[in-house]
């Protein structure tokens, strides 16, 4: 892995765009200079951003998405092989 997150990235486990490894490793976006947690799908070279839109479903149990433009960046939360913080007291 680089340490530079991927052009496009979704969550969605059907879309060709999925990467299980990074979303676990952890990815964070920053959409118009504002961090975003509801991030459904980016593409950094589109400038665009899928938002879930707040708890509506769809009739397939989906997430009702958003479309924004703007300008898009990603990042990682955590360096790659850094241990998760323990929780434990």
């Amino acid at each position: 892995m680089t340490d530079t997150p991927p052009d496009r990235l979704s969550t969605d486990p059907r879309s060709p765009f999925h990467d299980a490894a990074l979303l676990e490793r952890g990815v964070g976006v920053r959409f118009k200079g504002v961090e975003k947690t509801n991030v459904e799908e980016y593409c950094v070279s589109e400038g665009w951003v899928r938002l879930a839109a707040g708890n509506a479903r769809d009739r397939f149990g989906n997430p009702m998405t958003v479309k924004l433009k703007g300008p898009v960046e990603p990042y990682f939360r955590k360096p790659e092989g850094e241990p998760e913080p323990s929780t434990a007291e």
